[in-house]
């Protein structure tokens, strides 16, 4: 029997590589997303489908109002940047950081594996080209894969021991796209951009779309999915 896995779907780019990665390597796969008052919700309508398209065991989506918090330009009315260069983005945290996004994230995920009798956890973060989040970091994964085996009964009983999974963290993200391709992830299924239209068009300006056409122009082809227009990729 497949050892299980918990992988946090967000239904963009990264998690549905991560999710590809881990079914390659055995795993019956629990997918888990949230609706957590983000401004770009579209991406989880695209994580059902990318979910029933892997197939995955089950995929829960857990309703959080970080919208109640604030602070970012994803659950709030601050408007999202666009058309910042590479280097711009490199320079600063920026506004589209959620406030301890990724902890409240791992934290459920490790509640649900610990559940399922699952160690293994992966999460899609890159510390290459993404936009300076702190809680992306290797140093980051290293703490919360420790605090998970003395926070859970699981962990100080020693019935399982957690490993995070971060295969793509020190992949650039044209790296990323072709070991997503090379095992088959159809990529005009996810969704990345910060600040799409109504119809769920992607802006083409925001940082997270900047990142993605420069990884699919680096591999030498056209992004699937559909822009409200093409943009330059700023260099």
């Amino acid at each position: 029997m497949s050892k299980k896995a918990v992988v946090l779907l967000s239904g963009g780019l990264d998690s549905t590589t991560v999710l590809a990665i881990a079914k390659s390597e055995g795993y019956q796969v629990y997918a888990l997303s949230f609706c957590y008052g983000q401004r770009h919700d579209i991406e989880l309508k695209q994580a059902e489908k990318i979910a029933a398209h892997f197939n995955v065991a089950e995929h829960a989506i857990i309703n959080i109002d970080l919208r109640r918090i604030g602070g970012s330009a994803l659950t709030s009315d601050i408007s999202v940047p666009k058309q910042r260069s590479l280097p711009e983005m490199e320079q600063t945290i920026p506004i589209t950081y959620v406030p301890a996004r990724n902890t409240i994230f791992l934290s459920l995920a490790l509640g649900w594996a610990e559940v399922l009798d699952a160690a293994d956890i992966f999460i899609g973060v890159n510390a290459l080209d993404y936009s300076g989040y702190p809680d992306c970091r290797p140093e980051y994964i290293t703490a919360f894969e420790q605090l998970a085996n003395l926070a859970t009964s699981a962990g100080v009983e020693d019935r399982l021991k957690f490993y995070i999974h971060t295969p793509l963290i020190e992949l650039t993200k044209a790296q990323i796209i072709e070991k997503g391709l090379a095992l088959g992830v159809d990529y005009s299924l996810t969704h990345s951009c910060y600040d799409p239209s109504v119809e769920g068009l992607a802006c083409g300006y925001c940082d997270s779309c900047q990142l993605r056409l420069k990884g699919f122009e680096q591999v030498g082809m056209l992004d699937p999915i559909k822009y409200q227009e093409t943009p330059p990729v700023k260099s």
